[in-house]
């Protein structure tokens, strides 16, 4: 768990980490260089959740390569069911990551949503959505290790 105090904003105690697979933390259907010891590294405190449509087919490969079971997202209201999740999970206690359109719910309903510029694009709505944009997922997944940076950037 990651507990935070952030003027103007309060208390921020983020519990779960989900995280967009296909644009987000791979590309192409491919798991992104580096991202096992970093996803890893994040296990000791926080729980986290990947959450896919399997676009490429290739989810089994990245479940194995980060030790974790991705929850596949049906065809059809993707942008709803990825809401829900976090909803289910508690939103108060999530930090949600993704770029695509499927993600802007997933990021508004999270208590902290942060949207990466993708080299598969980054949906408008999904920016507008988030509470930091950052250029990509190695930056995101750096907030956590030094959550600092979250109170300098969330302060008002």
């Amino acid at each position: 768990m990651i507990e935070l105090s952030i003027p103007g904003r309060g208390q921020l105690r983020i519990v779960h980490l989900v995280l967009d697979v296909n644009g987000t933390i791979a590309l192409d259907g491919v798991l992104m260089d580096g991202l096992v010891k970093r996803i890893g590294a994040l296990r000791d405190r926080l729980q986290v959740h990947l959450l896919t449509a399997d676009t490429h087919g290739r989810q089994a490969i990245i479940d194995h390569q980060l030790n974790l079971t991705a929850v596949r997202i049906a065809p059809g209201n993707e942008i709803e069911q990825k809401a829900d999740y976090v909803r289910r999970l508690g939103a108060e206690t999530v930090a949600a990551i993704g770029q695509g359109a499927n993600d802007a719910a997933m990021l508004q309903e999270a208590a902290l949503g942060i949207c990466i510029l993708s080299q598969e694009g980054t949906a408008v709505q999904t920016l507008l959505a988030a509470d930091l944009v950052v250029p990509d997922i190695f930056t995101a997944l750096e907030l956590f290790e030094k959550p600092l940076r979250l109170i300098a950037s969330l302060r008002a």
